[in-house]
């Protein structure tokens, strides 16, 4: 089949989508842009920021994007192209849209507050409660998944026959191993994620403090992503796996308790255009491709050997990929940064439903970048190698299909390629846990202010919770390897989309407003979870694996009892809240 059919059709469903659905749930939710946002009324040039909306949709975009629309089409594209690119579009519309905008208006509604305290507002403490304690749970497996990625492709190396090029032809710094000779590709990503992050500071003050045109901003972060690149060509920074891990992990420890001006926010503007460029640069190549009648190198059902090496496709390919369909993590974004950042109601569904949208069309474009640009053989031996000891490594799997398709389509040369590749993914990784470290430190404060009367000064500090996010993500990772880790947070991640979208559905009933678009993703996504966890827990079981058994066992308790709460909310058991939140929607819509 053409990969151009494919593109096509999915821009098409996904304008459709921007075009006639995401008005018509902005009118079901309310939308009114003469409200006041939290970022007006609260406004401390710390956390409560009204920001420009293309400055936000760069954070936004950037935070909910990370590798999770790279990492899981890469992956799950074993069980055939076609099962994956149906559930990208579908979800993405119908599923991962929807819940995307309906939490980021809800939280910001809410007073820019977590959904986990939204949960508190619509279920009580008890709701609150096991909600907070699955989010933290979440974020450490997404947390410790992507520091283990990106330790791994951050010192990645490929033998240069395979690249097409020979030694002294290359802009890669090359290394012999077993008497074969391999370029470095992550070393230039290394070099380009340190300059980015220590230039972020900057932006963020030109950005905040002078109040710089988009005019000016655009091109000074264009420039500092190309001199990174640059930077790294000729000083690569070569160093271990474990290092990566350590090194990484004490810088986001830092960076979780600054201002989000100084790098969160102006490190996504600055990464954001890198992934701009790769999706412009992706769809380019699809189209030429398509035009030029490429063949794509991977089955369209793969049923039997996805079933063999990931589990099923019912439920496991619906948790493989994760972002780009429906993520979890997306309404952690809503709630602990963007909600408190907008400054108007109108701006919710620009950001939140057309992020995603843009997210899935990422999705799908690497899909289709893997099925054109890698060879099976090649895919196998880097996704799932058959050798003892070697890890997993689909960001280096992606980064060579981006190099093949481009040198295929624009002649571009394959190492330049693959390097743009690699950067896609890892300023990004970076910023995904900048992010998740950041929102478990507010989980872990209001998880100590619901038990303790009067928390003690330690459990409030920022620097402790910072910590504690830290050495958990940090422990996880040191005992299981990427291939481990993603199943588990993928069915994590979808379980929190699942509860975020019960909760969703609560709070639309209690307000007496239409809720079925997000009632019935919430129950397909409850029955996926729910079966992939059970799964999850028999093999986990089955290998002996103590400290995954006891994540997936809460994880199911937790979830559990947040549908029993959500199921007992909407038969009528707090019909006095139902009213009293119905009314107060009211009084403050006549009030606006």
């Amino acid at each position: 089949m053409s990969v151009l059919l494919f593109l096509i059709l999915a821009l098409a469903a996904l304008g459709l989508a921007i075009r006639y659905y995401s008005p018509y749930l902005a009118k079901a939710l309310g939308e009114n842009p003469e409200r006041p946002t939290p970022a007006v009324e609260c406004n401390d040039g710390r956390d409560y920021v009204p920001t420009k909306p293309h400055v936000l949709f760069a954070h936004h975009f950037s935070a909910i994007a990370g590798a999770g629309p790279i990492l899981g089409p890469t992956v799950a594209i074993l069980y055939g192209y076609i099962p994956a690119w149906i559930w990208l579009v579908l979800g993405g519309v119908f599923i991962g849209a929807v819940h995307d905008f309906t939490s980021l208006f809800v939280c910001m509604r809410e007073g820019g507050k977590s959904m986990a305290e939204v949960a508190r507002r619509t279920f009580g403490r008890a709701g609150f409660i096991l909600f907070i304690l699955f989010t933290i749970l979440m974020l450490i497996l997404i947390t410790s998944a992507f520091l283990s990625a990106v330790s791994v492709s951050l010192t990645s190396l490929w033998p240069l026959a395979k690249l097409g090029i020979n030694e002294g032809q290359t802009l890669l710094k090359t290394e012999s191993v077993n008497g074969v000779l391999n370029g470095r590709i992550g070393g230039i990503a290394s070099t380009s994620v340190v300059i980015v992050t220590l230039f972020s500071p900057f932006l963020g003050w030109l950005i905040y403090r002078r109040n710089i045109s988009g005019r000016t901003a655009y091109p000074l972060a264009a420039a500092i992503c190309l001199g990174s690149v640059v930077a790294g060509i000729y000083c690569p920074i070569i160093l271990s796996a474990q290092s990566w891990q350590i090194l990484i992990s004490i810088y986001v420890f830092f960076a979780a308790g600054l201002p989000v001006w100084i790098i969160l926010q102006p490190r996504d503007f600055i990464n954001v255009q890198i992934l701009y460029a790769g999706i412009l640069l992706l769809a380019a190549s699809l189209l030429i491709a398509g035009f030029s009648g490429a063949p794509m190198n991977m089955p369209p059902f793969n049923f039997a050997e996805g079933s063999m090496k990931l589990g099923y496709i019912f439920p496991i390919m619906f948790i493989t990929i994760a972002c780009g369909a429906i993520s979890g993590f997306h309404s952690l974004v809503a709630g602990g940064t963007t909600g408190k950042q907008l400054r108007s109601e109108r701006d919710a569904r620009r950001i939140g439903f057309n992020a995603m949208m843009l997210e899935t069309l990422l999705a799908i474009c690497v899909l289709l970048a893997v099925a054109v640009g890698l060879q099976y053989a090649d895919y196998k031996t880097l996704v799932f190698p058959a050798e003892a000891g070697v890890k997993s490594n689909p960001i280096l799997a992606f980064s060579l299909s981006v190099g093949h398709l481009c040198k295929q389509s624009l002649g571009i040369p394959m190492d330049l390629g693959t390097v743009f590749g690699i950067l896609l993914v890892e300023g990004f990784v970076i910023t995904t846990l900048d992010a998740a470290v950041r929102f478990n430190r507010y989980l872990f404060e209001e998880l100590w202010a619901t038990i303790f009367a009067r928390p003690p000064a330690l459990l409030k500090h920022y620097l402790f919770n910072s910590l504690l996010a830290v050495l958990l993500m940090w422990l996880l990772a040191q005992g299981n390897a990427f291939n481990k880790l993603w199943p588990i947070f993928g069915a994590a991640n979808q379980m929190l989309a699942a509860l975020t979208l019960i909760t969703m559905t609560v709070w639309l009933f209690f307000r007496g407003r239409k809720y079925f678009f997000a009632l019935y993703p919430a129950i397909f996504m409850i029955v996926i979870t729910l079966a992939s966890l059970v799964i999850l827990l028999q093999q986990y079981i089955r290998d002996s694996n103590h400290i995954l058994t006891v994540v997936a066992s809460l994880m199911l308790a937790l979830s559990l009892g947040v549908i029993a709460l959500g199921a007992r909310s909407m038969l009528g058991a707090r019909a006095p809240e139902a009213a009293g939140a119905a009314k107060r929607d009211a009084s403050e819509a006549s009030e606006a």
